[in-house]
């Protein structure tokens, strides 16, 4: 199956104010599902920082590079702007499918501001940084991701 890689973008995580509870609750959605997370870490809420690790994530091959946080209203949610500015194309339906699984459990789900995209051969997706909700999100579109990504890989037409 396909590698991955699990960011969790938190000021408080990162600080040891709490403990990551998102990254490992991912982590184990994608096991479930075959995936190997062979890469996670847990940076601050820092454009540059997740610019930087985006970059080098997917320069290294990572085949599946998922973030958990910073979606938000927040003046220091910076997750999908970073995104954007590292991905070469973006992969709406994915989002959007999110929002709309998402918006059928609460209505807070239309503020998400989550980007999904391609940079390299990797494809990134932003997810919310609850642990309910980013295992949530993912499950919406897990099934649909190794279809992607063979494409990606040219496994596919």
């Amino acid at each position: 199956m396909y590698n991955a890689a699990v960011i969790t973008v938190s000021d408080r995580a990162f600080s040891g104010e709490y403990t990551d509870r998102s990254g490992p609750a991912v982590s184990e959605l994608l096991k479930n599902h075959g995936y190997e997370a062979i890469k996670t870490a847990v940076i601050p809420d820092d454009k540059d920082e997740i610019i930087r690790t985006l970059t080098e994530l997917s320069d290294e091959g990572i085949d599946l590079i998922l973030t958990s946080g910073g979606t938000g209203f927040s003046k220091r949610d910076m997750t999908p702007e970073a995104t954007k500015a590292v991905i070469e194309r973006e992969t709406p339906g994915l989002c959007e499918y999110m929002r709309m699984k998402s918006a059928q459990i609460t209505d807070r789900a239309i503020l998400s501001r989550a980007v999904c995209g391609i940079r390299n051969d990797s494809l990134i997706i932003n997810l919310p940084g609850s642990p309910k909700a980013a295992t949530e999100n993912l499950s919406f579109i897990i099934d649909a991701l190794p279809h992607g990504l063979d494409m990606l890989k040219g496994k596919k037409e």
